[in-house]
């Protein structure tokens, strides 16, 4: 099995043909320099499947898939509430909690977030480059901007709150329900008191102090994530 692995959104079934788009097409020849009938796989979140490159013409690879590798699978929603800050921190960030299962992501507005937007096509490029590159099926979805309030009304899970503020180190298994797990990690000069408030209210919440020293944003995901990882697996 060729371990060349591409996103492809569309249907995919045994026997079938399709063409890739020019992006995909030319990182399949040009940079991976792969020929006529040799093998890569595709994948999208209802399985992986074995393809071969049956001709390319104007640019565009025509692929016939030839069997299945992989079924769909069946995991565990892991989400992840983040204050958007600076584009190379975020990058990294983004990338590390897509390689570690992250399969949401849900961008908030905090009253100290200094970046207020964020680059969604970026965005969603660097989670399908992640997904190809770490083996995963699902690749995860991006959510709009909101606000705290409107994230906290519109969202049912067992969140998980990185708050500096509790005493609470460790994460109670026995009180996650069948809901997705949540993850929030506050803006870079962190949550206000009000906030911290109207989250420690919210039905189902743990806080969780995760180190005893002031965390850079993309260090708290990736430390926060690897915990949960380990309490639920």
């Amino acid at each position: 099995m060729s371990n060349i692995r591409l996103f492809f959104s569309n249907s995919l079934s045994a026997d079938m043909t399709g063409k890739l788009d020019k992006t995909k097409s030319h990182y399949l020849t040009k940079v991976m320099r792969v020929k006529e009938n040799q093998i890569f796989s595709l994948f999208n979140k209802e399985g992986e499947w074995e393809a071969k490159i049956l001709k390319k013409y104007k640019n565009i690879v025509e692929f016939k898939v030839t069997k299945r590798l992989r079924q769909k699978e069946n995991i565990r929603e892991l989400w992840l509430a983040f204050s958007p800050i600076k584009s190379n921190y975020q990058n990294f960030m983004i990338q590390k909690a897509t390689e570690l299962g992250v399969t949401k992501f849900l961008p908030i507005i905090f009253d100290r977030t200094v970046v207020r937007k964020i680059n969604k096509e970026r965005f969603k490029k660097i989670v399908i480059e992640a997904s190809e590159q770490s083996n995963r099926l699902n690749v995860p979805k991006i959510e709009n901007t909101k606000d705290l309030k409107s994230f906290l009304s519109s969202n049912s899970m067992d969140l998980i709150f990185t708050d500096l503020n509790s005493n609470n180190k460790k994460i109670e298994k026995s009180k996650f329900t069948d809901k997705p797990i949540c993850i929030m990690v506050g803006p870079e000069g962190d949550f206000s008191e009000m906030e911290r408030q109207e989250i420690l209210s919210f039905k189902g919440v743990q806080a969780l102090k995760i180190s005893e020293n002031i965390l850079r944003s993309e260090t708290a995901v990736i430390s926060t994530i690897s915990i949960i990882n380990y309490v639920i697996n």
